[in-house]
């Protein structure tokens, strides 16, 4: 999907719904009660057009996320996994069914209503730009002209050392990692109610994976009036999460406390471990 700059900008950096540091929460927003559904989507389908037929790669999923879980989607490789991700965050429009956010109907809203209304998407690879600084992003993010000061906490809080970043371009100069952390910081500084991240370990190595499982615990801990949502078949990852949900052939197998899921889900497709994702056919240590 090809994305103009403002549209990029908006989406990602600027949701009037979001939660402002150091500023009042809008009046539009639903305060949350830990079990209330912040997320349902309601007998979803999505298809597209195939050389022959229509080709069902979601089929009447019906799924609630509530306020303050940590979630993460898990499944064997093209079940359609990013695809609900997609779909959550607007990029997709389902050919059926229904999303809705705080009891609010918001299928067929745009992108850009979805961010205002507080949802982030944090995309498999950032994008870069040259030109723009770390602290541009951060700024936009906040949705204020915060001091470099301010810019730096949340750079801190990903793993980062500030003055090293701060100034420095959103370009090729910057690492895998390096970009997923600044893209996470951004999602910090926005504050979401619901932050969606599509397969944050893709194209990183060990170390910054390492950092990465750091961030998300991070974030966790700190979460209080939102939630994070994660599409990943990484071991690391599905430790940390509240609940797991699994999804294969377009459909729902499997949804549970991470206690009841994970065991199951050991040693297959599904479950990932940081060896076998970094180390196929070596012999490294993990």
């Amino acid at each position: 999907m090809l994305w103009g700059l403002d549209e990029y900008f908006f989406f990602h950096y600027n949701g009037y719904g979001a939660r402002r540091p150091c500023a009042s929460a809008p009046t539009n927003w639903v305060i949350h009660e830990k079990g209330n559904t912040m997320l349902e989507l309601r007998d979803i389908s999505f298809e597209v057009s195939g050389e022959k037929a229509q080709k069902e790669i979601i089929r009447n999923v019906n799924l609630k996320i509530e306020e303050n879980r940590f979630v993460v989607i898990t499944g064997p490789n093209g079940g359609g996994k990013s695809t609900l991700a997609k779909l959550i965050a607007g990029i997709e429009k389902p050919t059926s069914g229904k999303i809705f956010l705080d009891g609010e109907d918001i299928t067929e809203k745009s992108i850009t209503e979805r961010a205002r209304l507080g949802i982030s998407f944090a995309f498999q690879q950032p994008v870069r730009f040259k030109g723009i600084q770390v602290l541009d992003l951060i700024r936009m993010a906040a949705g204020k002209q915060m001091s470099a000061a301010e810019a730096c906490r949340y750079l801190s809080e990903v793993g980062l050392c500030a003055k090293d970043y701060i100034n420095r371009e959103v370009n090729a100069s910057l690492s895998g990692g390096e970009l997923k952390r600044i893209e996470i910081a951004t999602v910090l500084a926005r504050g979401t109610k619901l932050s969606v991240f599509d397969e944050p370990e893709a194209g990183i190595d060990l170390w910054s994976f390492q950092n990465l499982i750091q961030v998300f615990e991070r974030m966790q801990e700190k979460t209080k009036d939102g939630s994070i949502l994660i599409i990943s078949h990484q071991e690391r990852i599905l430790n940390i999460a509240d609940e797991i949900v699994v999804i294969a052939e377009g459909q729902i197998a499997q949804q549970g406390s991470r206690e009841e899921i994970l065991p199951k889900l050991l040693g297959t497709a599904s479950a990932v471990t940081v060896c076998s994702r970094f180390y196929q056919g070596g012999e490294g240590q993990c």
